[in-house]
């Protein structure tokens, strides 16, 4: 990758091998999905789109400098919103639960707990399966959180594809 750290700026012929997403809003700033840098320039500079943040870095051609978006809105009609499912996975559920034992708050040695154990007929889902430690998961054994005298902080469930996006990171660097 050629990256020109005195400018921030970035050759054409890199932008296909930057891993960094550009989250795409809806007219009514809805989000719908995250695309690459590339498919966001050939948006804005169709107007397709238009850049609501920028991310400080340029695209810089010999006698041009496009600033390169983090977040962009597509101006053409309305995309029917539609959600993606979250697939119920080992990591998707440690994201879910930030990485932390919802028990006593632990971020080492963390295992998957069954609210509900598997052996009084629990199942293995998203609103029965919760983040825990190793020493938790011990404790709680084959008993339900009440009977273990160890509370959930907050009752599992679903998450929606949102919660994956950290939007502090897109919106108050406008405000700093």
């Amino acid at each position: 990758m050629r990256f020109n750290q005195n400018r921030k700026s970035y050759s054409s012929f890199d932008l296909g091998e930057r891993n960094v997403k550009v989250v795409v809003l809806s007219r009514d700033y809805m989000p719908l999905m995250y695309c690459d840098i590339r498919r966001a320039i050939a948006l804005v500079y169709s107007n397709k789109a238009e850049i609501v943040t920028e991310s400080g870095s340029f695209l810089r051609s010999i006698s041009s400098r496009f600033p390169i978006p983090q977040v962009i809105r597509l101006l053409g009609k309305l995309v029917k919103h539609i959600v993606p499912k979250v697939t119920y996975t080992r990591k998707n559920v440690h994201i879910r639960d930030n990485y932390t034992c919802q028990y006593c708050g632990s971020r080492e040695r963390l295992t998957l707990d069954h609210v509900m154990p598997v052996s009084r007929g629990g199942k293995s889902t998203w609103e029965n399966v919760v983040t825990a430690c190793y020493p938790c998961n011990a404790r709680k054994g084959s008993k339900t959180p009440e009977e273990a005298a160890m509370p959930l902080p907050i009752t599992p469930r679903k998450p929606s594809i949102l919660m994956q996006i950290d939007w502090h990171q897109f919106f108050n660097q406008a405000e700093a």
